[in-house]
């Protein structure tokens, strides 16, 4: 699967996540691009990243940040 994330990073929050197939991949990469020109446009300096995982769970371990705060991840890790 892949993931359409736009995070911002000052808030330290998810703004939108989207999922898209495999076979979507084209339509995920235009939708990525559109949303960065939309945002830039716009002076929003929120992050957009795609991202591939098996699933949303897989990608919420993978890529912690996205989905929990700096304490929440240091206490995870140290327990």
């Amino acid at each position: 699967m892949l993931f359409l994330i736009r995070y911002n990073r000052r808030e330290g929050r998810i703004v939108s996540l989207d999922s898209f197939q495999e076979r979507e991949k084209t339509t995920a990469e235009n939708r990525r691009l559109e949303l960065e020109l939309d945002l830039n446009r716009k002076g929003v300096r929120d992050e957009v990243v795609l991202l591939e995982a098996p699933s949303e769970d897989a990608l919420r371990i993978t890529h912690r940040r996205y989905f929990e705060n700096a304490r929440q991840i240091a206490t995870t890790s140290s327990g």
